[in-house]
């Protein structure tokens, strides 16, 4: 019994230990003013609120520390709930991508970080392992910005709520490649590596300062994807493939369909 004890306690210690020498903190950004659907954030799903969802879904990683950055009390006391970890910010921010810098400058005993992962706060379907796989390719490779992508159907493409990648090479077969393009709107011009983008990202430090710190380009205005700010500004993306789906949130219709496919999972 005490041998059993010792080891538990010792596999404790090594999980702590892991997640304070991570280089990488994951923060989710989440606010209640989403104009498609309100209260977003704490819509429950099996009893607990997408954004519940998302954090355990993070903390299931172990990639490293997580919290919640929001603005609204709401969704703080809500984390509070399930002992989550969350930064409050100022109310109003441009993008998720502002509201995560803002964060992670409050953070304290942040000296050892290297990364940051922003993974939104909608993916309540994204993969714990997804999540270790993106930090482990792009802490390998040293990249500025990773991201993931996966197979799309055809309606997926004619989909305007569902964001495409275009990558340089196949993903499938590459397993990684940098992505030339994202759109909302598919063009039929394009015949070769088009994914379905999954709603996470991964920044070297620098480079999230670097991002928050340049205007809003005019295609990421129009099209209203933050990321063509990096790609107009000479940014690389890395994109890496996996063969998981994870569908986000931003419609009524999304929140239904989600809501029957994880409360009727057996």
């Amino acid at each position: 019994m005490k041998k059993k004890l010792i080891k538990k306690n010792f596999a404790s210690h090594r999980r702590t230990n892991c997640e304070i020498m991570s280089k990488t903190i994951i923060l989710i950004p989440s606010r209640l003013s989403a104009t498609r659907l309100p209260n977003k954030p704490l819509l429950k799903i099996n009893n607990l609120s997408i954004i519940q969802h998302v954090y355990k879904k993070a903390k299931e990683s172990r990639v490293g520390k997580v919290y919640v950055a929001t603005g609204d009390k709401k969704i703080a006391e809500d984390i509070s709930k399930i002992k989550g970890k969350y930064i409050l910010t100022k109310k109003k921010h441009k993008t998720g991508t502002d509201r995560i810098y803002e964060a992670f400058k409050k953070i304290k005993n942040k000296s050892n970080c290297e990364y940051i992962i922003n993974l939104q706060g909608d993916e309540p379907f994204i993969n714990p392992k997804d999540i270790i796989k993106l930090n482990n390719n792009i802490t390998r490779k040293k990249s500025s910005i990773g991201t993931i992508a996966t197979k799309v159907t055809k309606s997926e493409l004619l989909d305007r709520s569902i964001v495409k990648v275009i990558t340089d090479k196949n993903i499938v077969k590459n397993k990684l490649s940098r992505a030339k393009k994202f759109l909302r709107k598919y063009d039929n011009s394009i015949k070769k590596n088009v994914f379905g983008h999954i709603g996470i990202y991964q920044y070297k430090i620098s480079t999230l300062k670097k991002f928050v710190n340049l205007r809003q380009s005019k295609n990421e205005i129009k099209h209203r994807l933050e990321q063509l700010r990096a790609i107009d500004n000479d940014i690389d993306i890395d994109v890496i493939y996996t063969k998981n789906k994870s569908i986000g949130i931003d419609t009524v219709k999304d929140y239904v369909e989600i809501k029957k496919i994880m409360e009727y999972k057996i």
